[in-house]
């Protein structure tokens, strides 16, 4: 006798959004998600805490990257210290880090990637602690501004990730409420963000956050990289 078939639910594509047609807003974290540099970041701190005579193992500041400089600062070394020291660590890491400005690299297809979703209609913005020279750098490695609507970086809020507002600054250029955006970051701070801002939240592996630890922050799906978002895409058109 013939044993009864089962369908096995398939996961929603990682680029779905609801209401149905209409503006689609994709918002992206830049570090460790679109450009690969989150180990740049660690070892720059690493070393700009060493130093001012901190001994910080490199795999905690590894999970620190993604929040604001200073409240990384407090992560690691406690407030008071954060408030004597965030300013000067985080102008030596900043020293340190624009020294690879000229040599930072895009993760594969993050430039391919913004392109198709802008071009099947998706407003792409980009939420980023980063600013100034840095985020010029990054956008330079990522080399698709003609896909990239606008960007809310650390110069444009008060408050960085896990606060929801760099993803909630992001949505008002694209001028789409949170059920009509996906946010893509690699961090637990960006998922705590972007539930926070009540919006879909794909987290990429890329950045060297175990895929537990981003389901648990707030990941409604998880994936490799900007190339295996795009080769989904290629499989199954957003809608």
């Amino acid at each position: 006798m013939a044993l009864p078939s089962h369908t096995v639910p398939t996961a929603p594509a990682p680029f779905t959004v609801s209401g149905g047609p209409g503006p689609r807003a994709a918002v992206f974290d830049v570090d460790g998600t679109l450009a690969d540099t989150n180990h740049l970041h660690v070892v720059t701190w690493w070393e700009a805490l060493r130093q001012a005579g901190h001994r910080v193992p490199t795999h905690a500041i590894h999970r620190a990257v993604g929040l604001a400089s200073g409240d990384l600062v407090a992560h690691l070394l406690g407030e008071e210290t954060a408030r004597e020291e965030a300013e000067d660590l985080g102008a030596a890491h900043k020293a340190l880090y624009a020294q690879y400005f000229e040599r930072l690299s895009a993760l594969p297809d993050a430039g391919r990637l913004l392109r198709r979703l802008a071009a099947d209609g998706w407003t792409v913005v980009l939420a980023t602690s980063a600013g100034g020279g840095e985020l010029a750098a990054l956008r330079r490695a990522i080399d698709a501004d003609d896909a990239i609507t606008a960007t809310a970086s650390a110069d444009d809020v008060k408050a960085g990730k896990p606060a929801p507002e760099p993803v909630e600054r992001a949505l008002e250029p694209a001028g789409v409420p949170a059920r009509r955006a996906v946010f893509v970051g690699d961090t637990v701070w960006d998922m705590a963000a972007g539930s926070r801002a009540g919006v879909r939240c794909v987290a990429v592996l890329c950045g060297g956050v175990p895929r537990r630890d981003l389901e648990e922050a707030g990941a409604d799906a998880v994936h490799a990289d900007p190339a295996d978002l795009l080769s989904g895409l290629a499989e199954d058109p957003p809608r």
